[in-house]
């Protein structure tokens, strides 16, 4: 082990040729025999393609003909590296390398040594920015003099092994990171405390991780804790992933995440980290059920979560807060349209007020939309976005540094996503901060992101991740986008906009009061902040102009926003009163219309009646008639019996004489 310590301290690329001379490309008449003899074809074909970009370079040679199978396979493996740089390709062959053969460096040759810097040789340093696929990175150039003598001699990851870049922002950077690192993992849960991040659960190859690391973010060493359980929380699992890991004063709350034998509800387990123990806490309240993918933010005392999807595969966009004070939860019935069922979202709090949600994923559609709760008045809106709006994504990871919010990797149905974009807050304005390759572990799903302070500025930290194969990589940038200014006034006050939908409420005079107060405290804040004694008081007043001169111009700028809105909200109130006059219109048309309908079922039903009245007087009508026939052809027989005497009352009917005859 000792040995292998040793090995993380060597700088590249003398750790790329030692790791190259171990397996067999150096001293050797036959590499690819070498590498055959100790690897699988396919991590051996990997290797010799990763060695070629890192020593030559993106592969330019012509395609061999199909029918050597041998040199096509090594050429369309060389080939499908693309334009990668020579230190990443480095990194690539050194991790596999250590996958493959954990102890390699323990087994390698005793002549590898580590790099001597001569602090007596007279040298002249100079650190220029060298452009590889569109991207600036550091390179120092070491000119060193000896006898009179030029020795030239580059070393392009001085730097970028460094967590100290000086002057480089927005550029995703490796760090030099020593000590043991955790087991390669995604979905777990991350968070910082006291200047140093921990890692928990996660998962691995399906399987559910219950290991507690603790990086150092100014040693940048890595340490594993031994953890123990409380007596009566010992028979809980602590394996999971999908939870959310949140830092509680001296203690760690983890909460949620999918396990093998999940509870009915979720769990809140805390750690200690004086003790490293860890505890599951007793709740009371409605809880929600066990989920895991959801999202879980800290406003105050209070405790966050939307969405997730619960042990059954089935998705959520339920509300809860928990109480951290009394460890009591409420289900929340927030008015508006909430956002569609989902999980792997990523969610940011602004101004301690506004809870916005952006991204996720069902079982087959990833989103790119962005909801906003208001957690005063508990209202879903769903405001337009500006900018660069981002792709859909899910398993994406954000953190919010003052107005601005930074979201890192992902990925869709098809890739992980290799911008990192940022989303201002108050203007709802997306913008692309940066891009890396694909290979690199920030485009992957399931990564962690936390903001730390190194030498006074913000420093993103990304951990672990899935992009076709499980990392446990740190890697580190210096975001650009400073706003001191704009926190500070953020704490005195709402912003002006959270979006378009709240601005159109707003009467004109009201936007432009708002708008000039809050150019008011910013004039107060460069006040003070530029006054400084020492300075002569005329550049002091030149300085307030050309300040003043740039906050009247963003002053018009916002003015005739304003203007564009009062007009926007006319014409919409305008439309609003023709649909309302047409709606009314239609009401008073519908009312005479089912009017009609029932005075024509009266008379409807009066005609039935007397259909039927005329059809019982009409029977009676027939069986008169028929009574009156009978009772006439009666009376005419008799006549006639009497008109003919005697002789007619012994003679039978007429009838009856025919019948006899």
């Amino acid at each position: 082990m000792a040995m292998m310590r040793g090995s993380s301290s060597l700088q590249y690329p003398d750790k790329f040729y030692s790791a190259a001379s171990y397996v067999g490309f150096e001293g050797s008449n036959s590499p690819t025999k070498a590498l055959t003899s100790k690897f699988a074809k396919s991590t051996a074909l990997l290797l010799y393609s990763l060695y070629n970009q890192a020593t030559v370079g993106p592969c330019n040679i012509p395609e061999p003909s199909t029918w050597k199978i041998v040199e096509h396979s090594k050429w369309a493996s060389w080939n499908q590296l693309g334009n990668m740089s020579s230190t990443e390709a480095m990194r690539l062959f050194v991790k596999i390398l250590e996958e493959e053969d954990p102890g390699w460096y323990s087994r390698a040759s005793s002549s590898v040594v580590e790099p001597v810097i001569d602090v007596q040789m007279n040298h002249d340093s100079k650190i220029e920015l060298v452009r590889e696929n569109g991207n600036s990175y550091p390179e120092t150039k070491t000119i060193s003099t000896e006898n009179g003598n030029q020795v030239g001699t580059q070393d392009k990851d001085v730097v970028m092994e460094s967590i100290v870049p000086v002057g480089v922002y927005d550029q995703w950077i490796a760090p030099q990171i020593s000590g043991q690192r955790p087991r390669p993992r995604y979905e777990h849960g991350a968070a910082v405390v006291q200047d140093k991040l921990y890692i928990y659960g996660g998962n691995h190859n399906g399987r559910h991780l219950g290991d507690l690391h603790v990086l150092d973010l100014r040693s940048w060493t890595w340490s594993k804790i031994n953890a123990k359980a409380e007596v009566e929380s010992s028979s809980i699992s602590t394996r999971c992933a999908g939870n959310s890991l949140i830092p509680w004063g001296n203690k760690l709350l983890s909460v949620a995440g999918h396990s093998k034998d999940p509870s009915e509800f979720i769990q809140v387990k805390m750690f200690d980290i004086q003790t490293s123990t860890w505890s599951t806490l007793k709740t009371s309240g409605k809880a929600p059920v066990s989920r895991g993918g959801q999202s879980a933010n800290l406003v105050g005392t209070s405790l966050v979560i939307f969405g997730g999807q619960d042990a059954k595969g089935t998705l959520l966009n339920d509300l809860y807060i928990l109480d951290l004070e009394t460890m009591t939860w409420d289900e929340i019935d927030a008015i508006g349209t909430p956002p569609s069922p989902r999980s792997d979202h990523t969610a940011a709090i602004h101004v301690e007020r506004y809870l916005l949600i952006f991204g996720g994923a069902s079982h087959t559609t990833c989103y790119n939309d962005l909801h906003v709760l208001d957690l005063q008045t508990m209202e879903w809106s769903r405001p337009t976005q500006l900018g660069a709006i981002p792709t859909p994504r899910a398993g994406h990871a954000g953190v919010a540094i003052g107005e601005y919010w930074f979201i890192v990797g992902g990925g869709d149905t098809k890739s992980g996503v290799s911008e990192t974009v940022v989303l201002n807050m108050s203007t709802l304005a997306w913008s692309v901060l940066t891009s890396v390759e694909r290979p690199i572990p920030v485009a992957s799903e399931g990564l962690s992101l936390i903001v730390t302070s190194y030498n006074g500025e913000d420093v993103l930290v990304s951990f672990g991740g899935y992009n076709g194969h499980y990392n446990n990589e740190v890697y580190v940038l210096k975001p650009s986008h400073k706003s001191t200014l704009q926190r500070k006034i953020i704490k005195n006050s709402i912003p002006e906009s959270v979006s378009a939908t709240q601005n159109a409420t707003k009467t004109a005079p009201e936007v432009e009061s708002e708008l000039e107060a809050s150019q008011e405290g910013k004039i107060r804040e460069i006040v003070m902040d530029n006054h400084d004694p020492a300075k002569p008081k005329g550049d002091l007043i030149s300085v307030l102009k050309t300040e003043k001169h740039e906050l009247e111009q963003s002053l018009s700028k916002e003015r005739l926003n304003a203007l564009q809105l009062k007009q926007e909200l006319a014409d919409a109130e305008t439309r609003n009163s023709e649909l309302y006059t047409e709606l009314q219109s239609v009401r008073g048309q519908l009312a005479a219309e089912q009017s009609r309908c029932f005075k024509l079922e009266v008379e409807v039903a009066e005609l039935s009646q007397k259909l039927q009245t005329i059809g019982t007087l009409q029977r009676e009508l027939e069986l008169l008639q028929r009574q009156k026939a009978a009772s006439e052809q009666a009376a005419l027989n008799a006549k006639k019996r009497q008109g003919s005497g005697v002789w007619g009352w012994l003679a039978p009917p007429p009838n009856q004489r025919e019948d006899d005859v």
